[in-house]
């Protein structure tokens, strides 16, 4: 859709040769260490507050730090049975929040039908978007359709300039990001003292933790305001993960221990009580269930015994013991990180 691609699909797309890969970096992807180092137990679910669903791999941008792997190329599509399958456990177990994301989410043919049933439901839905699809032809009127939903939009902008923007998400990214927030602001997103939420993300451009939130924020306020006209509710600051086209750019680049060194050193225990995999459950495109969406990549299932599709998920959920790995690291480095953003101020 006129944007320049920057790989098509990631040479470390195998599971398990990611999982060797970590396993063999910093600490030697000792987690359950450093927990027992900092007096801290196994780590536990605290409740089931989240259904983050991945309803597919297709994306209208092949971005370089993309832990999904995610292309136009992909075909990974959930059917419409596992969505009915996903909102009868929302139903059924009394989930506030349906986090929707991808690939792009919105290209997916029943997204809003899916919407439209988790908020009929009473949830709280969340959009995970790259801004870019809201320009592409056929997807133009999603403003005000996510408007009239009252969706959250948590939208990818990894930088308030072009050429950072354009050096990870591909060509003509940046300009084509500022047009799809004007459309946002215009229908009320991101306005002072509205209830349209516009949520911006920022990852870092190479294998560095994101600056403090608050003061990134500030920056993000200041530059996007004065140079564009835009405004936007709150900004997260989210931690690369090492994990498919980042894991594979770290490993060409002879720089994979050193970030996973850089992760386990800036290990925060601060970080661990408000992980996001403690209240969130995610259901991968085909239904199966994980922990988060970074386990869900690295297919590491949910613990043994416990329910591993969404057909069956139940209240065992709710206080799960948590499978964890190296890349755990990434959460739990500095300020933390997750898909609420950072996990301590």
């Amino acid at each position: 859709m006129g944007l320049t691609l920057i790989q098509q699909r990631s040479p470390l797309a195998d599971a398990a040769r990611q999982r060797a890969l970590l396993a063999s970096g910093g600490r030697g992807g000792a987690f359950e260490q450093a927990l027992a180092e900092h007096g801290l137990g196994a780590l536990r679910a605290s409740g089931l507050q989240v259904l983050q669903i991945n309803v597919g791999k297709r994306c209208n941008q092949t971005c370089r730090h993309c832990h999904v792997d995610a292309g136009p190329d992909r075909r990974e599509v959930m059917t419409r049975e596992t969505i009915e399958l996903c909102l009868d456990a929302v139903s059924r177990a009394h989930i506030p929040c349906v986090d929707i994301t991808g690939g792009a989410p919105e290209l997916h043919p029943d997204f809003r039908s899916l919407v439209t049933e988790a908020r009929r439901r009473g949830a709280h839905v969340i959009d995970r978007c790259n801004l870019t699809i809201l320009m592409a032809p056929g997807y133009q009127d999603l403003p005000e359709f996510l408007a009239e939903q009252g969706v959250e939009v948590v939208a990818s902008l990894p930088c308030y300039t072009a050429g950072n923007t354009d050096a990870q998400r591909g060509d003509g990214v940046f300009l084509r990001s500022l047009a799809a927030l004007r459309r946002l602001n215009d229908v009320g997103y991101g306005r002072p003292g509205g209830d349209l939420v516009l949520t911006l993300v920022y990852n870092p451009l190479g294998p560095v933790l994101p600056p403090g939130q608050e003061a990134l924020e500030a920056d993000y306020r200041r530059e996007l305001a004065a140079r564009h006209g835009i405004v936007f509710s709150r900004l997260y600051t989210i931690t690369n993960m090492p994990i498919s086209r980042f894991l594979d750019e770290l490993q060409q680049a002879g720089e994979l221990d050193r970030y996973l060194e850089t992760l386990t050193s800036a290990f925060n225990p601060a970080t661990v009580a408000g992980l996001m995999c403690r209240t969130t459950v995610s259901v991968s495109w085909d239904g199966r269930l994980y922990d988060c969406d970074f386990n869900q990549m690295l297919e590491l299932p949910l613990a043994a015994g416990l329910p591993r599709h969404i057909r069956d998920l139940d209240e065992s959920l709710r206080d799960r013991a948590i499978v964890v790995g190296p890349h755990c690291f990434g959460c739990t480095a500095g300020h933390g990180s997750g898909c609420q953003g950072a996990v301590v101020r």
